[in-house]
């Protein structure tokens, strides 16, 4: 199938217009600077959903905080997260700093530069893998991600659904034909960045396009069909009630998420779901869950949240303590300095703020 797309393709010239292009007007990224293979595998965890705009920041402030493997290995899982907080989608510090102890015990601290070997690791799909090999290690492997796929839907006018997982395989193969085997490292960055640049999903550049010749939707004048995407399913909305609750001594109630699932091990205010209560009823609630009686009083603040799946609408509500033991193997009454040090998911760093 992939020879139907790549067949008497110009790929020498195709290769040396995108290489070109990319030493020539490549943006100026901290990660960038230098072949780092740990650099540049934090990058790429952190770009996964994440703009680059967003992402400089906290690549810096995360290296200067872990500036080798073994520091990352050696930090605390608080730690990191509270590095990353504000990125969102958590899973991928927990993952990465999984993946960076096994390098440290397994691999004396050396990523390792196969693909056998990196695919192994926690956290580390085929479209990591391939950026780390290719960008650090020079090795000719596809890093295919929604950038890619968008690029090449139109230059080989690839018509497949890009939100099939098998379509990715057909992207994969059309890359592996026409990757530099001299300069994969170039090639791989030209590509994304063409994707963030040039080649964008609305209304691309074309007539600044460095390879708009072999571009078959360009020719064709169908570069803003391609590529072709199902919508995903809806999301559902989760209202909440959240209580700011505060005793005798000013602290704050705040609990840890459960250690597995949805922004696990974060910390949070106590979320009572409206769903199945309404205000009048979640005193009650709450006590039996946290052995504390509570008084609600004026609506705070309200927050929506939007994840991939699903979405929150935070109802945040002030609140006091009147009598009660906390009784919840996760939750804690905290002052704001011990807040400070805690790391909270974007929804409820959001509430903070109002305290």
């Amino acid at each position: 199938m992939t020879k139907t797309y790549t067949d008497k393709f110009p790929i020498d010239a195709f290769q040396q217009n995108l290489i070109e292009w990319f030493q020539r007007e490549q943006r100026d990224l901290p990660w960038r600077k230098e072949k780092n293979a740990y650099k540049t595998w934090v990058s790429e965890i952190m770009l996964q959903q994440t703009k680059v705009d967003t992402v400089i920041p906290y690549f810096y402030d995360f290296m200067d905080k872990f500036p080798t493997l073994e520091a990352l290995a050696n930090a605390s899982e608080q730690e990191v997260l509270k590095t990353w907080e504000g990125l969102g989608y958590y899973s991928r510090a927990r993952n990465l700093q999984t993946a960076v102890r096994e390098v440290v015990e397994d691999y004396n601290g050396q990523v390792p530069n196969t693909a056998e070997e990196l695919g192994k690791l926690k956290g580390i799909g085929p479209y990591t893998k391939g950026a780390i090999l290719s960008i650090a290690f020079d090795i000719p492997e596809p890093a295919v991600d929604g950038n890619v796929m968008r690029v090449f839907s139109r230059i080989l006018k690839i018509e497949e659904d890009i939100a099939k997982p098998s379509t990715r395989k057909i992207f994969e193969a059309a890359v592996r034909e026409l990757i530099s085997e001299e300069d994969p490292s170039s090639f791989n960055q030209g590509l994304m960045e063409l994707g963030a640049l040039i080649c964008k999903p609305k209304n691309p550049d074309c007539l600044l396009c460095p390879v708009q010749q072999y571009c078959k939707a360009f020719d064709e004048g169908i570069e803003n069909l391609l590529p072709i995407k199902t919508k995903g399913k809806n999301k559902r909305t989760e209202p909440y009630a959240v209580l700011l609750i505060r005793d005798e001594k000013g602290r704050v109630l705040v609990q840890q998420r459960p250690e597995k699932g949805l922004l696990a091990n974060l910390w949070e205010f106590p979320m009572a779901p409206l769903t199945d209560l309404d205000l009048q009823s979640i005193p009650n609630w709450f006590y039996g869950e946290y052995g504390i009686e509570v008084e609600i009083h004026e609506k705070e603040k309200d927050v929506r949240h939007v994840f991939s799946h699903i979405i929150w609408e935070l109802n945040a509500y002030n609140a006091t303590v009147l009598s009660g033991d906390l009784d919840h193997a996760r939750a804690r009454f905290c002052t704001k300095e011990e807040l400070d040090m805690l790391p909270f998911p974007v929804s409820h760093q959001k509430l903070l703020s109002t305290l």
